[in-house]
């Protein structure tokens, strides 16, 4: 049994990892926001949370605690509950992210400035935070979410693509950087998935039968990914003894290499 703090973990992906993880009877604890934050589309609360762990906890032990990924101080506070929780942190999955979409002669630097601080010094912060008690357990691992978009990119999503683009970098040097001590890093890399980003944000005012064609046209095996299809890819990738530095696409087929 290991224990796990995921940040982002109230809502979306970052629930769905949770779920993978208490499935296979880990110790989980979900770290998020605790409300207040302004942004182009909701984002986490303390009440997200909570009631998060009230759907979850019947599937093993589950906790919440607030974080801030842009304050390395909220930083060391979110690792040191998990340890003081569950006697130690096996596996860092950071999750947390934002995003913002529009053309680059549009993006507003505050924007861009917001995107890179969640999505990629967020990581840094966590990862320094976390080091001194991933270095005591004898499985450490750490799972960054990423996105096919850092492969591909997209239309209007200069910011989010490059910031992503990042996490993979960033995975492959601190997967390098850990390999001697035995702690493993990858990073996940979802396609569609139906949650705020997406419904309130991308294909805000368009509804669900477009978001359906929108799958129909770029997924080809058809379908969005669920929140779980993450999850269970984040629960590989934190648990494969062997497996360090891959940027694994969970994403109907929308990226092959």
């Amino acid at each position: 049994m290991a224990s796990v703090l995921i940040t982002g973990g109230a809502r979306g992906i970052g629930k769905g990892i949770a779920m993978a993880f208490l499935q296979a009877g880990h110790q989980v604890m979900i770290a998020d926001l605790a409300g207040g934050e302004d942004w182009n589309y909701d984002l986490a609360t303390e009440g997200v949370m909570a009631e998060t762990i009230a759907e979850l906890e019947s599937l093993g032990d589950i906790r919440g605690v607030n974080l801030d990924v842009t304050n390395a101080g909220s930083c060391d506070k979110a690792v040191a509950a998990t340890v003081d929780a569950f006697g130690g942190l096996d596996i860092l999955c950071n999750n947390a992210g934002v995003l913002a979409s529009g053309p680059i002669e549009e993006f507003s630097e505050s924007d861009w400035d917001r995107v890179f601080d969640v999505n990629v010094k967020g990581i840094y912060h966590m990862t320094r935070s976390a080091l001194d008690s991933l270095r005591a357990s004898g499985s450490a691992a750490i799972v960054n979410t990423a996105s096919i978009v850092a492969k591909k990119g997209a239309r209007g999503m200069c910011a989010y693509s490059a910031s992503k683009s990042a996490v993979i970098g960033l995975t492959q040097s601190l997967a390098m950087e850990f390999a001697p001590e035995g702690i493993r890093v990858n990073a996940v890399c979802p396609g569609i998935v139906g949650t705020a980003m997406w419904h309130d944000h991308l294909m805000a005012n368009q509804g669900g039968e477009a978001f359906e064609d929108r799958v129909q046209d770029l997924v080809p095996l058809g379908r969005p990914s669920s929140t779980l299809d993450i999850g269970e890819a984040v629960r590989y990738l934190a648990t494969a003894e062997n497996v360090t530095g891959v940027s694994l696409n969970v994403a109907g087929g929308m990226v092959m290499n």
